[in-house]
């Protein structure tokens, strides 16, 4: 199980979906910081700055840095220049349930109380069921957002829809308003991490959660900022979410890179319950020519 994991960290490589989603090629001083030391050993590795120029530095220099979350001003502005968009294949869900299993652990949630969930749907008696990831939709007209008295929830400039804890009230207006019911509620105390409960809060990380407001899923904007891809999709084991920028109009799953719009075009990609003109952000690809059968795992 280890060598398989680790296989498939290759194939989803830092180099290869921020390169190919253009969310920038800045491998290593992202990440690691040089750091000052005497001792000659190690190899010499070639890494991007942030301004796009090539260095090298000797690897026994360097340590890993670990990013500051935005802080509530920043979450407020999204990333410039950035629509982003998610697309889910249904004819590749089997129901593995690790995107939830990796938004849970990253989110430190409860299964109470999921981002994610996987539905059991059937369009009519004649057809065959199948399995619908859905969570929230990033709507370009987002009725939880007029409805909240407090600015709590708000629409980012990139299309992401966040939630700010320390701001919201507990009133769930939002929750009422929403018509995907992509949203949930902290009744009790959260069960978190006394190292959890010390990180300093922001809206893109969504912890630590407070008891008596509303959480719902972000599409990671922290590991946006970090050129990384969300969690749902590097740990989808099917390649069933795809994750992009509508301005350079593509997306990928960590294994393939596509053009949304041909990928919208040539497999009838349809946003669910469009006709209430909440303009999500995500979009559903039907359940043709599926990868495998129907298996009900609650049986």
């Amino acid at each position: 199980m280890k060598k398989k994991e680790t296989k498939r960290f290759t194939r989803r490589s830092l180099i290869k979906y921020t390169g190919l989603l253009g969310l920038g090629s800045i491998l290593g001083v992202k990440l690691l910081s040089c750091t000052s030391s005497s001792k000659p050993e190690g190899k010499i590795i070639k890494v991007m700055t942030p301004e796009g120029k090539l260095m090298e530095v000797n690897e026994a220099h360097m340590t890993i840095a670990h990013p500051h979350p935005a802080n509530v001003e920043e979450s407020r502005k999204g990333i410039p220049g950035r629509k982003f968009v998610m697309v889910v294949d249904l004819a590749k869900c089997k129901n593995a349930r690790e995107c939830i299993r990796a938004c849970e652990h990253h989110h430190n949630l409860t299964p109470d109380r999921p981002f994610i969930k996987v539905l059991e749907i059937q369009d009519n008696p004649r057809s065959a069921p199948y399995w619908m990831p859905k969570k929230c939709f990033q709507c370009d007209n987002p009725p939880c957002v007029k409805v909240c008295p407090v600015g709590a929830t708000y629409k980012r400039s990139d299309n992401i829809v966040l939630i700010d804890n320390e701001r919201c009230i507990g009133c769930r207006f939002c929750m009422a308003a929403c018509p995907y019911s992509a949203r949930v509620f902290n009744w009790g105390k959260p069960k978190q991490s006394q190292e959890v409960m010390n990180m300093k809060y922001s809206p893109e990380t969504s912890t630590p959660s407070k008891i008596g407001t509303v959480e719902k899923c972000d599409f990671c904007p922290d590991m946006i900022r970090e050129k990384k891809l969300p969690h749902c999709i590097t740990a989808c084991p099917n390649g069933v979410l795809y994750f992009g920028d509508a301005n350079e109009d593509t997306v990928t799953n960590g294994e393939e890179t596509v053009r949304l719009s041909k990928l919208l075009r040539d497999k009838a990609g349809y946003r669910y319950l469009e006709e209430l003109g909440t303009e999500p952000n995500v979009y559903y690809l039907p359940p043709v020519d599926r990868l495998f059968p129907f298996k009900d795992t609650k049986a």
